[in-house]
């Protein structure tokens, strides 16, 4: 797998994210694709070969392979990453098309621009940059509750019974190195969980943001009202005066 084109496609996103995004980025490159690339497929490169079950039965140590290990760490680790990182291509292809939309515009409107900056997080390309998050969150998350479900907490036993035929009776299976594949696969959901954290860090970031813009906008309207009408200042002042003049008649008369 090429992980170095997936990097060099996805190193355009930084541009187009925020902070939040950026550390996303550099978790999921430095901490889960290079430990994946670098040391984690030779930790794991010998789990079929150096599996172990005390018989000679024909056939037995593939069934209980099969049933310790249903999915392989690697390949579902591989096809974790490649969901997660492709929902930042959305972001990316959305601001292609803004860029294609913007020139098309330029030709037929003599250099004026339709997007001042593409890239800039509005409109659409807003909720776009958003629902990428969802979904790198909602993968990430579906992934290790996939793991904990397969592998029982993220365990990996030294021994293991396994009664399932052919084997004439219940076995003892060994795994080559449980310890240094359990402290693997932990590091693995740790780093997954931070960058579940992120996301969710950088989904409060955009939504804070937008509903401070919107607030500001508001009163910011309301202060060129005010100042377009001078007549309201003071038609608030003796309605005001007007209450009160009625509500000491009402005292008065009670």
């Amino acid at each position: 797998m090429n992980w170095s084109g997936l990097e060099n496609l996805l190193s355009g996103v930084n541009k187009y994210s925020t902070a939040f995004g950026r550390i996303w980025l550099s978790m999921v490159f430095v901490f889960r694709v290079m430990v994946f690339v670098v040391a984690a497929q030779r930790v794991w490169g010998d789990e079929n070969k150096d599996f172990v079950c005390n018989t000679k039965q024909p056939g037995c140590n593939n069934v209980c392979y099969d049933h310790i290990f249903p999915i392989s760490h690697i390949r579902l680790w591989a096809l974790q990453l490649i969901f997660v990182t492709c929902p930042s291509l959305m972001v990316m292809a959305h601001v292609k098309y803004r860029e294609g939309k913007d020139r098309k515009y330029m030709a037929v409107h003599q250099g004026s621009h339709l997007y001042a900056n593409p890239g800039k997080k509005r409109g659409g390309l807003w909720w776009t940059y958003l629902v990428s998050l969802v979904f790198k969150a909602g993968f990430d998350t579906s992934f290790l509750y996939i793991l904990y479900r397969i592998y029982h907490g993220y365990d990996l036993p030294k021994l293991s019974k396994c009664s399932l035929a052919p084997c004439p009776n219940t076995v003892d299976c060994f795994i080559s190195r449980p310890t240094e594949k359990k402290i693997f696969m932990l590091f693995m959901v740790v780093s997954s969980a931070i960058c579940i954290l992120m996301c969710i860090l950088e989904m409060i970031y955009l939504i804070g943001k937008r509903i401070l813009k919107v607030i500001n906008i508001r009163n910011e309207n309301e202060r060129v009202y005010r100042s377009v009408d001078p007549t309201l200042a003071e038609s608030q002042l003796s309605l005001s005066k007007r209450e009160k003049t009625e509500g000491r008649q009402k005292t008065t008369l009670l």
